[in-house]
């Protein structure tokens, strides 16, 4: 069977965009409005470390306390609680907000997916406790979480809309509130 457009000297319609580019074309915030800037790459910064510090407190308590630091990383952005209300204690601090690319939270599975990369270090200070392989672990998860924050600071700065490595698998970005 023909294409009834090709029959007629239509040339055939442009390819619909990859999801990627699409996504990178709509920035909708929760309330509908548009986004077009990125969010503020300081104030992301600042709420890096403020979760940092918290998760270096968590680190603390024995033997659960990097699992617990490598938990708090990875599912921050997704805690229903209310002063956090689906972001990171830094975040809200810094009046910014994760959203999902249809505007709608983010989830504990997508923080999950989001922040995998920078709780790799967290992790494998946890794991450093198992006898021998420890020795191995540790220095090696070190290394790649330090290459991961540097890769994902990279991609946030120099990124058009300010996504990292995280925010390409979650299908999310960072927008500002105004709370």
């Amino acid at each position: 069977m023909s294409d009834p457009s090709a029959e007629q000297g239509v040339p055939p319609s442009a390819p619909e965009p990859t999801p990627s580019a699409a996504r990178r074309q709509t920035w909708v915030a929760t309330d509908g409005t548009q986004v077009a800037k990125k969010a503020d790459v300081t104030r992301r910064f600042l709420a890096l470390v403020i979760d940092i510090v918290i998760a270096a407190i968590l680190s603390v308590i024995p033997f659960l306390g990097n699992l617990l630091a490598a938990a708090y990383l990875l599912l921050r952005d997704g805690f229903d609680f209310a002063f956090m209300d689906h972001r990171s204690v830094g975040k809200r601090l810094m009046r910014l907000r994760p959203v999902c690319d249809d505007g709608s939270p983010v989830t504990l599975e997508v923080s999950a997916r989001r922040n995998w990369p920078l709780a790799v270090m967290s992790l494998a200070l946890f794991l450093g406790v198992v006898p021998v392989l420890g020795f191995v672990i540790r220095p090696l998860g070190a290394a790649a979480g330090i290459v991961l924050v540097v890769l994902e600071g990279y991609f946030a700065f120099n990124d058009e809309h300010g996504l990292r490595w995280g925010d390409g698998l979650a299908g999310t970005r960072i927008v500002e509130t105004e709370s």
